[in-house]
């Protein structure tokens, strides 16, 4: 329970991003206007996924540079801004098919999207990576 909490205390952000995104994929979805733009849902799941990777990255930052660490490994970006999330993308798509009775469904594509957000974020890092070194 005591890591829970220095996991919450570390990362606000991320924690209250984790929960707005089980919400919204687990909770029924009205019909809007927005409803009939092509890939709409897509979209958003891209941007909800570049979002939460780009939050978790930013509190990693913040976290070792009040330890003094500056330089992350790249295996800590590959696995907790990266992997986890997708990870994350995948249950809950599996979630959505098994238990939501029906109302949400999983898919491939919504997957394949929240991957795509999270590949985006880890290219944005490495954009500014390079950039800074110059």
């Amino acid at each position: 329970m005591r890591k829970t909490f220095q996991f919450i205390r570390k990362y606000p952000l991320s924690t209250v991003l984790i929960a707005a995104i089980w919400v919204i994929c687990l909770v029924p979805i009205p019909e809007n206007p927005l409803s009939n733009i092509s890939m709409m849902d897509k979209w958003t799941h891209i941007v909800m996924y570049f979002s939460l990777s780009m939050t978790i990255a930013w509190e990693r930052y913040r976290n070792r540079k009040k330890t003094f660490q500056s330089k992350e490994p790249w295996t800590d970006v590959a696995l907790y801004v990266w992997l986890l999330p997708v990870m994350m993308g995948g249950v809950v798509e599996l979630a959505q098919s098994h238990c939501t009775a029906g109302v949400r469904n999983g898919d491939w594509l919504d997957f394949f999207a929240n991957a795509s957000g999270c590949t985006l974020a880890v290219i944005c890092i490495l954009l500014a990576r390079c950039r800074a070194k110059a």
